[in-house]
């Protein structure tokens, strides 16, 4: 005996490139907030080696090079980081408060560990 299976048709899925990526950072947001994580550090570790008046002749001429270096560099970090929290951002207000929350630690104690390392040797001392 032979039996016909009847298929029904499967509702069709809409799944396009806009539908998947909604959650994702694009690259112009990744760099828009490594850019003011940069520039945030940049003007903190001025505040810092600005006020130097006299610099100790052991620290060398070009000793505010490195700070001005790392500590941008780890505010941009943290900025990425930011910008990769967007995921959670966009769930639950639990996520969102918790992502923010992440996101302020990070910065903080990048930025610091950022300032510990460009200052090593000269301010930090």
């Amino acid at each position: 005996m032979i039996e016909l299976i009847v298929l029904k048709p499967i509702k069709s899925i809409n799944m396009t490139a806009k539908n998947n990526l909604t959650s994702q950072p694009n690259g112009a947001s990744i760099a828009k907030k490594a850019l003011i994580g940069a520039i945030l550090g940049l003007v903190l570790i001025l505040i810092f080696v600005l006020q130097v008046k006299s610099p100790k002749p052991e620290w060398g001429q070009y000793w505010m090079v490195r700070p001005f270096i790392i500590t941008p560099l780890a505010g941009a970090a943290a900025g990425v980081i930011n910008a990769l929290m967007d995921k959670w951002r966009t769930q639950s207000e639990g996520k969102k408060l918790l992502a923010n929350i992440l996101t302020v630690v990070v910065y903080i104690i990048g930025l610091w560990m950022g300032m510990v390392l460009g200052l090593d040797g000269t301010l930090w001392d």
